[in-house]
């Protein structure tokens, strides 16, 4: 896929600081053939623009002794929607919330450090928000794939 504002270097190297973002402006160029200061440029060029947001640690919650990861699909009355996603954004617990397609539809995501404090997080919280029309939750068993980053 070519992304627009993007040139082929800049894709290189998005494409191996997805697979491994820990990596010198050094190894970089050298896999590319250009300089480190180069590969800098491009780095700070992307940063600079909003492509490359941040740097971070990926965790793996099922590699975590009991921890417990859920997806909950929420469908809130249109005058809710708003304070829902208040609600649910000031939540510790809740690790992504994505607007899908539908009437007023959320996809949330939310890990626990184990079924307790999940249950302690739905009383709390999903069983609270107003205007509810449907909420669907899943429990994810294992990580099947997962691709990091945007796929290039």
């Amino acid at each position: 896929m070519y992304l627009s504002g993007l040139d082929e270097t800049d894709q290189k190297i998005l494409e191996l600081l997805t697979q491994n973002a820990r990596q010198t402006y050094s190894e970089i160029g050298e896999k590319l053939g250009i300089s480190r200061v180069a590969v800098k440029n491009h780095i700070d060029a992307m940063e600079q623009n909003g492509i490359i947001e941040e740097y971070t640690v990926i965790i793996n919650p099922q590699k975590l002794g009991g921890a417990v990861s859920c997806y909950f699909e929420i469908e809130t009355e249109p005058q809710t929607f708003q304070e829902v996603i208040k609600i649910l954004s000031d939540c510790p617990t809740i690790t992504q919330i994505y607007r899908t397609t539908g009437a007023c539809r959320l996809h949330v995501h939310a890990v626990a450090a184990d079924q307790s404090e999940m249950e302690k997080f739905m009383q709390e919280y999903i069983d609270s928000l107003p205007g509810i029309v449907h909420i669907s939750t899943n429990v994810i068993l294992s990580r099947i794939k997962d691709v990091k980053g945007l796929r290039l």
